[in-house]
């Protein structure tokens, strides 16, 4: 029987508070067994019958089956909401009626009640389950993806000097380097990227935009979008600051001179030194 995880357990006898699930389908020599509470035992459960559960501890540190879904088994990762903040640590939301225990000792940040934290699973010196979110070494560098491949994923962790690193599918190494941050992520947040490169290592390089010609077409969009909104007037040039570019537009200040330029050859707009004008 394993902690952490779903398998499947054969029914071996019934008691007042539920029924014993053994491991094995053959009832001749020693079964280990483990309680599935009565109010978890689904109608008509004979004896030798399969059933999927999922085995952690209870609150006394028994061995216990369930039949509702865990947002995650051992070693996985999934990104977990707080239940609540005590003395001994954070305690998370995943699908079981007994929380998941974060340790303080686990978390890499302050953490608080309602936020929603990426963590993996593990078991500790106590035998029992709890959070970490140090998960970083609990991803693989063996992604099936290539470059362009488009991917989702969840932020781990920002570091301003390399930039946000990408639990990719919740399983794989990835990394939107600084110079790719068009925006602010925060850990715990859903992205949808763009593999921008595949390192020797396997570890994914991953980008916010498109490909080069179908980012311009975006951004381009993106520019008379808010020259309509602003009434046919933006105060922006080939003049005007990477950052504040960056700050309006979400893009760098090469990708603005590329798409402005290619709205200006097909004289949707035109260039003052004040700034931009629609035509």
């Amino acid at each position: 029987m394993e902690l952490g995880k779903k398998q499947i357990l054969y029914m071996d006898h019934r008691t007042d508070f539920g029924v014993y699930l053994r491991d094995s389908e053959e009832t001749e020599g020693p079964n280990e067994c483990v309680l599935l509470p009565r109010r978890q035992v689904p109608p008509g459960l004979g004896e030798g019958d399969a059933l999927e559960v999922f085995l952690y501890k209870d609150s006394d540190d028994r061995l216990i089956a369930t039949r509702e879904e865990p947002a995650m088994e051992l070693h996985e990762i999934a990104v977990l909401e707080v239940a609540q903040v005590n003395r001994v640590g954070a305690f998370l939301k995943w699908g079981l009626s007994k929380d998941l225990l974060l340790p303080y000792g686990e978390q890499t940040r302050k953490v608080e009640k309602g936020e929603r934290v990426p963590v993996a699973l593990y078991v500790d010196k106590s035998s029992r389950l709890c959070a970490t979110m140090k998960i970083y070494d609990y991803l693989t560098s063996d992604a099936p993806y290539r470059k362009d491949d488009e991917i989702d994923g969840t932020v781990i962790s920002v570091n301003p000097e390399y930039g946000a690193f990408i639990a990719v599918d919740n399983r794989y190494h990835g990394l939107i380097q600084k110079k790719e941050m068009i925006r602010r992520l925060l850990p715990g947040e859903m992205v949808h990227c763009r593999v921008s490169g595949v390192r020797d290592d396997g570890k994914l390089n991953l980008s916010l935009r498109k490909k080069a010609h179908v980012q311009m077409d975006d951004d381009a969009e993106t520019i008379l979008d808010k020259l309509e909104y602003n009434e046919g007037f933006l105060p922006f040039h080939d003049k005007s600051s990477p950052d504040d570019i960056r700050r309006e537009f979400s893009m760098s200040k090469n990708e603005f001179k590329r798409a402005i330029g290619r709205l200006y050859k097909q004289r949707k707009i035109r260039i003052e030194n004040d700034g931009i004008y629609r035509s």
